[in-house]
């Protein structure tokens, strides 16, 4: 009796109670799961969905010549999105040429130089970096940050560059440059956050080695702690890019909002999120209205085949170090 009563309570004796509920639980938590997967698919198929029933007049009136046209007339009622979406990839392209060699100059250092209490105190400010609000990198940049870029930054490059294309025009502060710059700072604690935990989960017996055999704090670096964490780093990249292409606020206080595409990185500009940010609660009329829903679903269908190039370049670089290994 002893026995049998101990059986019936054992989890590991198959169709004692504890495995019935434990069978009876499954299901319901595989259930509850997919739901949620599903429910973000409907979300973002919902997303969709109303941003092209909101851009069907564009749609109708524009057509394809809406992707290729810079006017932005909303009292002709003519509207175009070159000049926002050639705004959005230039800003970004700089904050990611800029940002992105920092981050990992700064997590190698923290992971590989810093002492212990260097390390945590820079890593701390690091992240206090990332929980500013992007209005106050937007005031910032506007009344710091513009003005030293109109006094010092863009007459020495003017200077420097002999007057080329990309630095020419008046110093007014604002502009692509400063959008890109400030777009740099906010997502470089991002980038370096990620890539410092990368760098940490480098196992210290593959290190060990390569300094047992001789080798040098920069040749471990680059031969074994970035090409180790390189799928990693390729994530923080695009997690930057992603909050980088999509900001708001502090692109509009410093850009200039002008719907024009300049070669010069001084001249004021514009991009997809400072213009729907500038514009929606003016827009009255049904076709400016569609017009900047439209300029939403380009950002929307811009952000999702990053997404899917993300994906893709990610696969290949795994395919490739599988292959090496």
């Amino acid at each position: 009796m002893a026995n049998s009563s101990r059986q019936a309570v054992d989890p590991s004796v198959p169709g004692t109670k504890i495995e019935v509920k434990r069978r009876n639980f499954d299901p319901a938590f595989r259930w509850l799961t997919v739901s949620c997967g599903l429910l973000l698919l409907l979300a973002v198929a919902g997303i969709f969905v109303e941003l092209l029933r909101g851009s069907l007049p564009s749609l109708e009136k524009f057509g394809a010549r809406f992707l290729v046209s810079q006017a932005w007339n909303p009292v002709t009622g003519d509207f175009g999105a070159l000049s926002s979406i050639y705004g959005t990839l230039v800003s970004t392209a700089i904050a990611m040429v800029v940002a992105v060699p920092l981050s990992l100059i700064i997590a190698l250092f923290l992971v590989e130089l810093a002492p212990p209490r260097v390390s945590s105190l820079v890593g701390g400010a690091i992240e206090l970096l990332a929980a500013i609000p992007s209005i106050i990198y937007g005031m910032w940049g506007l009344f710091v940050f513009a003005p030293f870029m109109a006094d010092y930054v863009q007459p020495f490059l003017e200077r420097v560059s002999g007057g080329f294309i990309l630095f020419s025009g008046a110093p007014m502060g604002i502009g692509m440059l400063t959008a890109g710059l400030i777009l740099a700072l906010m997502i470089l604690p991002f980038i370096t956050s990620v890539t410092r935990d990368v760098f940490l989960m480098v196992p210290a017996v593959v290190k060990e080695s390569a300094y047992g055999l001789g080798s040098t704090t920069w040749e471990v670096t680059r031969k074994v702690t970035i090409p180790y964490g390189s799928q990693g780093i390729l994530g923080a990249c695009f997690l930057g890019l992603g909050r980088a292409i999509g900001e708001t606020m502090a692109v509009t206080f410093v850009i200039g909002n002008r719907h024009e595409v300049s070669l010069s990185l001084f001249a004021a500009a514009n991009t997809i999120a400072s213009t729907l940010a500038n514009e929606f609660t003016e827009a009255s009329e049904e076709l400016y209205l569609s017009s900047l829903i439209e300029l939403g679903l380009v950002l929307f269908l811009l952000t999702f085949l990053i997404q899917l190039a993300a994906q893709y370049w990610l696969k290949r670089t795994r395919r490739k170090m599988g292959a090496g290994q």
